[in-house]
């Protein structure tokens, strides 16, 4: 059954569209800032809500992307976009860290994780082998993007009102706009065949495995742990950006390079996924590697403006080729029908990188008041990553 695929481009829109809206934990940088400012927080104490919420992140996708493969996405992501919501206008009626770590870590967290595997999984369903990089690079870019909405968004409201009060204001937002989106969302009818070129209609036949194979494969964990080393880096920029720019260079505006950092990730997420399509995977995620590798060992030494802002660039750009190259490697390797489940279960490397390089920044920082150090070991942990590239045969 060969069907038009007008409806699954409209399903890709309205995704881009709810990881845009959902992906508020990207601006952790400048809310952390306030905390440590307004509320008189530790480093340690507002990088701690962050962690918990890339743990929980990763606990839904895995709970969730079985449910989203086997009864679909829409009501899965409707409930991510609800807790989202509620999360963040319950982290607006506290200042405690221990309880913003459930309002925040806990229900924004599996919110986002939720609407990340119903959107993503769902979206590769959709279209042809020869466009899934195209197609994962695109639904993950609004989450990238979304900093770029919500960092000046988040900076006016905390500079206005107060960070308790942005919280709530930013919870209401979610929860209008958001759970619409998520209705829109669907699994294509069975037997569907995407569209694609007639003298590629060979990458569409593939095997699909599931959840019991995928954890005996070797190919499987080199993904895992490269993932997980490589999102280090910049998940430590992302949730330090602001704290770093005040530090380093003494400038008061780090919700600028927040602005940067979102568009350079996007950016990276749509060429990571279009450039994929056209080489071999491996070989780009190597070359990311050693680009962000060299971009950390460095990032001591700038230290003004314009250099912080191209590492910043950089660092996001390598982020976000990444986020779209590794469940395009997993789509290849696995097969689209139980992606849900297997993307979850290989985005726990992401929730590694999350407690790995937030928290190393913050504790180093805490000890040594500067980030020089933390830099070295995202550096070494790159490293790591591009010797295990050697390591692994195209499945």
């Amino acid at each position: 059954m060969k069907n038009s695929n007008k409806r699954g481009y409209i399903v890709l829109s309205a995704a881009a569209g709810i990881n845009f809206i959902s992906a508020i934990m990207y601006v952790w940088s400048v809310i952390s800032k306030a905390l440590v400012t307004e509320l008189n927080w530790t480093s340690k104490e507002a990088s701690l809500p962050y962690t918990v919420l890339t743990i929980s992140f990763v606990i839904a996708m895995v709970i969730f992307g079985k449910i989203v493969d086997s009864k679909g996405p829409r009501i899965p992501a409707t409930a991510g976009g609800i807790l989202i919501g509620i999360g963040l206008i319950c982290s607006g009626m506290t200042t405690s860290p221990i309880l913003m770590v459930f309002t925040m870590g806990i229900l924004v967290g599996a919110g986002s994780g939720i609407i990340n595997v119903a959107t993503t999984a769902t979206v590769v369903k959709w279209f042809s082998q020869e466009k899934k990089g195209m197609v994962t690079g695109i639904v993950v870019a609004g989450v990238g993007l979304s900093s770029a909405f919500y960092s000046p968004l988040s900076n006016y409201l905390i500079n206005s009102v107060g960070i308790s009060k942005t919280f709530s204001y930013l919870g209401i937002f979610v929860l209008l706009t958001a759970i619409p989106l998520s209705l829109i969302i669907k699994n294509p009818p069975q037997n569907f065949i995407p569209e694609n070129k007639e003298v590629n209609k060979q990458k569409n036949i593939s095997v699909d495995y599931d959840w019991k194979y995928i954890i005996k494969d070797k190919y499987f964990y080199k993904l895992w742990v490269m993932l997980g080393l490589s999102s280090s880096a910049g998940l430590m920029i992302i949730g330090h950006i602001s704290n770093i720019a005040k530090l380093q260079i003494k400038w008061e505006a780090g919700f600028i390079l927040v602005i940067i950092l979102s568009i350079f990730n996007s950016l990276g997420r749509v060429l990571g996924g279009l450039i994929s399509d056209k080489v071999d995977r491996l070989t780009l995620v190597r070359f990311i590697f050693i680009l962000q590798m060299i971009n950390m060992f460095s990032f001591a030494v700038y230290s003004n403006v314009a250099l912080l802002s191209i590492g910043v660039a950089i660092a996001g750009l390598c982020y976000g080729g990444g986020f779209a190259i590794f469940p395009a490697m997993a789509s290849d390797a696995y097969g689209s029908k139980n992606f849900g489940m297997n993307y979850g279960i290989l985005f726990t490397a992401w929730g590694l990188g999350g407690v790995i390089g937030p928290m190393t920044a913050a504790t180093i920082l805490d000890f040594t008041g500067t980030y020089n150090y933390a830099y070295i070991v995202a550096g070494v942990l790159l490293l790591i990553a591009i010797g295990i590239t050697f390591m692994v045969k195209k499945k």
